[in-house]
């Protein structure tokens, strides 16, 4: 494996995650719809590709649980089994404990804490105005007559 160094180096400007868009006063700005990258932002901190430790936290699909995925170092070669899944489906703040407990007391990647919670509250926020829907009434209108 090269250095995450030199991968960031080689993936920085032209990978086919990128994604460029216009900004204020002409400038581009760039994202990242790589995974394992937490704010979406084309930033060595947040990059899935050149970090040897990521973290990612995406719905899990059934309910309010969300998936915590973070990479097996020892694993780098073998791509299909280096990312160790867990799913959280307790109350919103047993998932933020265990975030925290995941990424930054083990020592995980402390860093990424702040962005971890933040992704989490995203996630968790719209699965429950997902689940909530539209609510509509029982009873019909009537049209009013004069």
């Amino acid at each position: 494996m090269a250095s995450p160094d030199l991968l960031w180096q080689l993936v920085k400007k032209n990978n086919s995650f990128l994604v460029k868009q216009n900004g204020n006063n002409n400038r581009s700005v760039q994202f990242s719809s790589e995974p394992n990258n937490l704010y979406n932002k084309n930033t060595f901190k947040y990059s899935g590709l050149a970090n040897k430790k990521t973290v990612s936290i995406v719905p899990a699909g059934e309910g309010l649980s969300v998936t915590l995925a973070t990479t097996k170092t020892k694993k780098g070669n073998k791509p299909a089994e280096s990312i160790n899944r867990s799913v959280l489906k307790r109350d919103f703040r047993k998932m933020a404990r265990a975030v925290v407990n995941q990424v930054a007391e083990n020592g995980y990647r402390p860093d990424l804490k702040q962005s971890a919670l933040a992704r989490l509250a995203a996630v968790h926020k719209s699965l429950r105005v997902a689940k909530a829907g539209v609510k509509k009434s029982s009873k019909a209108r009537k049209p009013i007559r004069k």
